[in-house]
């Protein structure tokens, strides 16, 4: 019990934030190794963690096999969830922000992705299409697409205003575990 299932370092490196196996995210100091403070309230493994790309109103996200994903505050000030995202059936498996930290991207075990309001926790649109667990997703340096990876040993570029995908990458004979944008 207790392994460590994701890792996202902050955007200034001073901070790791780690998901596990007993339900729990934890907050660490990079340079120290200190425990900053442990986020609790998910009921099940914590599968994926990112911080918010907004250093001035830190928040951290944790997706888990609960099917839920939560939104935490970074500074340790506030210990319960801020937000709860709800609508996948199935686990979470990835999770990711929007550059500029307005939207929540997930990615779940029930072959879809969602799109939320990181404001309001609202639903802006369900991406779906793949044939399997989507594994991955990111987000494009501008925001304006997201890319998926998938078990079904496809990659998918999407239209996040539309929902619409834009192409499929097919050349795979496994799973695709991790997606990735170039920076610019």
């Amino acid at each position: 019990w207790g392994g460590v299932t994701s890792v996202a370092f902050s955007p200034d490196g001073a901070k790791v934030l780690t998901g596990s196996d007993d339900a729990t995210a934890k907050l660490w100091n990079a340079a120290t190794g200190a425990e900053l403070c442990s986020f609790e309230g998910h009921q099940g493994t914590v599968t994926a963690v990112a911080f918010s790309p907004d250093t001035n109103n830190p928040v951290v996200l944790t997706g888990s096999e609960d099917g839920t994903a939560k939104l935490w505050d970074a500074t340790c000030g506030t210990l319960g969830p801020l937000r709860t995202f709800s609508g996948h059936q199935r686990g979470i498996t990835s999770v990711a922000f929007s550059p500029d930290g307005s939207q929540v991207l997930t990615g779940s075990n029930d072959a879809s992705a969602c799109l939320w309001n990181t404001a309001n926790g609202q639903l802006i649109i369900v991406l779906a299409g793949h044939m399997g667990v989507v594994s991955s997703v990111a987000f494009s340096p501008d925001g304006s697409m997201v890319l998926t990876g998938n078990w079904d040993s496809t990659a998918r570029l999407w239209d996040v205003n539309t929902g619409r995908i834009l192409r499929t990458f097919i050349a795979h004979t496994w799973g695709i575990n991790a997606v990735a944008f170039s920076p610019a």
